[in-house]
């Protein structure tokens, strides 16, 4: 479940950039160095999180930060 919550919590950051100033080219990198930072996070506070060590952690974020990213996709082209 740590996984769909960092997922969760990336689109909606990335939701957050497109309404800022910031160009939505740098919605995959902001999701995924944020996915990063909440897979290290999550890994000092959750017993169960699927990484023992601090690179696993941060892979694992930020592939579920890029997850978001791809999500988002899926959804506009099946909607298109």
């Amino acid at each position: 479940m740590e996984i769909t919550g960092i997922t969760l919590i990336c689109y909606l950051g990335g939701l957050g950039v497109k309404l800022s100033p910031l160009d939505n080219k740098w919605i995959p990198l902001l999701c995924g160095l944020l996915g990063g930072l909440l897979g290290l996070l999550a890994m000092g506070v959750m017993p169960d999180f699927p990484a023992s060590n601090l690179i696993d952690a941060a892979a694992v974020g930020i592939a579920s930060g890029l997850a978001a990213t791809g999500a988002d996709q899926a959804v506009k082209q099946l909607a298109g």
